[in-house]
């Protein structure tokens, strides 16, 4: 591979819902520039752009994968990203690295779900995109269609450049409204415009050319006075619109079949722009605020925006350089994690195909193997220039499963084996549930976490077993009681005694709290730590349902003890015991999380969304409309909520989405309390039989 600089080199992002081709139109291009000598195909699992086993099995992409094009001496970096809604994260990351993105449509299919996320995402970063009508050879292909169902979303402007020389099986190529030229099959065959479409293609110029005129004010008065703009005008002001975001052009293909290519590599290398006419960065630096401008001579400023695990090469690390440049074999500063990294060999990847390298410019992406400290999101500078790159912001994961070890070996390997997979992915997270003494791994949905134990077990070699979270419920109680008890016992010899009489209360604004309300010394005050360690180890493992005990008073008042037989161990049982009776007699309650969930859905959807809401026990605390989709605020028990994100997706057809955040506790009702008993006695007896 040649050595591009700056200016000779666009990022851009392919996106779009799942299966609009995305991989198989950046196959086809690599295809087509001679970076490959034949054609992959999805079904085979012979794609540059999904060369994992778990996408080969799936036959979907599942991460980001960068994909250079040569093409008339500019190297496009094309990262494919997955179009699947539960790998959000990687299309984030390659956005975030991306200075123009290439949204896909399926002719047949038009506007989706996935294209409503790659659109609002493209938004987020303000990047200037194309859209692409794909499968336009297919059955039902229809291109006026399909730009239909995009306009009508979106308010954005949609401007044709190009147009479908034929459709379905008669699609054989486009026909540009630049040059006015008929480009047949892949592009490199160019004839004049077929007679019967020349009065389409002449209305669709007319359209093109009043859009590229709005790009500045010297063209808008050439235009307002002549009518006309010559080609490269239409160029110039296009580029300016497509920057700005109030148009954006439309093209044609079926990258399946190699049609519409060249055209479509030529308008990514004059309408797109490169790294140094992209928006400038704004960085954080000693001084404050730092706008960053791609260049070779400026200080470094590097983010790193992949991570991932190879088996054989151990961590690799994908970078993009945003100012100065990056060469091998040089020490660096990592300044998020504070601490200076070797980096070795420099490599550009192509799917999995690596071409080493000794330095990397401004504006070019690339990677290093075996830093030890960098993971994504990091930002690597000079340590004379310390600066911060803005990370993106990744959404919360909602959909969670408790991890079990598959073997015993597994059971030590867990902890590293999660943080290193949260690492790599920023969608991901592990926590240790204390209050149900499980490890839960949280994703965007049940493929991700299914894919990510999945690469577990292929590149860390640890096995992992799934099981739905427990939900941390807790005991407690209504009403003041107290009880005793005698803990009595004699085997010859010193024998052991201590009896206890303990008052219990609610406690509103804490969680414990242990009292010594004994007068006259009927027990000493030195077993009190003994009776308040038996009471804890009760609050610990719970009285009615085996959950912990909170907001709980307790007071010693009275009890006996023995001269001889009385040691800290009987007080501590006889605590334990008095304890449990008279949580007992307190009116004992289990009491459950209350999610604070607030639900976007587009308005058809709001009245399945409330019926189901009323099936899970929730208190809806308002409703409102923003930009044509409702919002519900509700009041919902986390016990209704594990398993959501799977069912709004089928209720609102995957365009729906939510976020929660735990609220407080609440009393569980009656009948709901007596069936989590009988489970949870349920499954004591199982692990007793076990």
């Amino acid at each position: 591979m040649k050595e591009y600089t700056t200016e000779f080199i666009r990022n851009i992002a392919l996106v779009s819902h799942s299966s609009a081709g995305k991989t198989m139109l950046a196959e086809a291009l690599l295809h087509f520039t001679g970076a490959t000598t034949r054609l992959g195909r999805i079904e085979d699992g012979t794609t540059v752009s999904d060369f994992e086993d778990e996408e080969k099995r799936r036959s979907i992409s599942l991460s980001t994968s960068v994909l250079p094009v040569e093409y008339k001496d500019v190297k496009i970096n094309i990262l494919d990203t997955p179009g699947y809604t539960d790998f959000v994260g990687e299309v984030i990351s390659a956005l975030r690295v991306a200075d123009g993105a290439i949204v896909l449509v399926d002719a047949v299919s038009g506007y989706e779900v996935g294209t409503e996320l790659a659109w609002k995402n493209c938004d987020q970063f303000l990047l200037p995109r194309f859209l692409v009508v794909n499968k336009l050879d297919r059955d039902n292909a229809n291109f006026k269609q399909a730009l239909a169902s995009v306009q009508d979303n979106t308010e954005s402007r949609l401007i044709p450049v190009q147009l479908p020389w034929g459709e379905k099986a008669a699609f054989q190529g486009v026909i540009d409204l630049i040059t006015m030229k008929a480009y047949k099959g892949d592009g490199k065959t160019v004839v004049d415009i077929p007679a019967e479409l020349q009065d389409v293609a002449k209305e669709a110029r007319t359209n093109l050319t009043e859009a590229a005129a709005e790009g500045e004010d010297a063209l808008l008065e050439k235009y307002l006075e002549s009518g006309e703009l010559s080609d490269s005008e239409i160029i110039t002001g296009l580029k300016a619109v497509i920057k700005n975001g109030s148009f954006v052009p439309v093209f044609c293909a079926a990258g399946g079949h190699e049609l519409g290519l060249q055209p479509l590599l030529d308008a990514i290398i004059t309408l797109l722009p490169s790294p140094v006419e992209a928006a400038p960065v704004v960085a954080q630096g000693k001084e404050g605020e730092v706008s960053l401008k791609a260049s070779d001579s400026a200080p470094l400023a590097v983010y790193t925006w992949k991570t991932t695990a190879d088996p054989f090469v151990g961590k690799q690390t994908y970078f993009r350089v945003y100012s100065g440049t990056i060469n091998a074999d040089t020490r660096v500063w990592n300044n998020t994690k504070g601490i200076e990294e070797r980096l070795g060999a420099l490599q550009f990847m192509r799917g999995n195909h690596s071409t080493p390298v000794k330095v990397v410019h401004s504006g070019d992406i690339g990677l290093v193997a075996k830093l030890s400290e960098t993971s994504t999101g990091n930002t690597i500078c000079d340590k004379a220039h310390l600066i911060n790159l803005p990370m993106p912001i990744y959404p919360k994961a909602l959909y969670q499963v408790a991890i079990l070890p598959k073997t015993q070996a597994d059971s030590t390997k867990i902890s590293p084996t999660l943080t290193r997979l949260c690492e790599e992915d920023l969608t991901l997270s592990w926590h240790q549930a204390a209050s149900t003494a499980q490890t839960i791994l949280q994703g965007m949905g049940d493929q991700h976490i299914d894919v990510a134990i999945r690469r577990s077990e292929a590149k860390f070699q640890v096995g992992f077993l799934t099981e739905e979270p427990k939900v941390p419920y807790t005991e407690t109680i209504n009403k003041k009681a107290q009880a005793m008890y005698r803990h009595k016992k004699q085997t010859g010899g010193s024998g052991q005694f201590g009896e206890v009489h303990l008052r219990v209360e609610p406690l509103v604004d804490a969680d414990f709290e242990f009292v010594n309300d004994v007068f006259g010394g009927s027990v000493s005050s030195s077993y009190m730590p003994a009776i308040e360690k038996g009471v804890r180890s009760v609050m610990k493992e719970g009285v009615i349902a085996g959950y912990p005990v909170q907001r709980v008073k307790v007071a010693v008042f009275d009890g006996k003890e023995h001269p001889v037989d009385s040691k800290p161990i009987a007080f501590e049982i006889a605590g334990r015991e008095a304890f449990k009776l008279a949580f007992k007699d307190a009116n004992p309650v289990l009491n459950e999380p209350i999610m604070l969930v607030k639900i976007i859905v587009p308005e058809d959807n709001m009245g399945d969304v409330l019926g189901d809401l009323n099936t899970r026990r929730a208190r809806v605390q308002g409703m409102n409309t923003e930009k044509g989709h409702s919002v519900v605020n509700a009041h919902v028990p986390l016990a209704e909520m594990l398993r959501y994100t799977t069912q709004l997706r089928s209720i609102t057809g995957g365009r729906g989405v939510f976020e929660m955040e735990f609220d407080h506790y609440e009393v569980v009702p009656a009948h709901i309390t007596a069936e989590i008993i009988a489970a949870r006695q349920k499954e004591q007896a199982n692990h007793k039989d076990d």
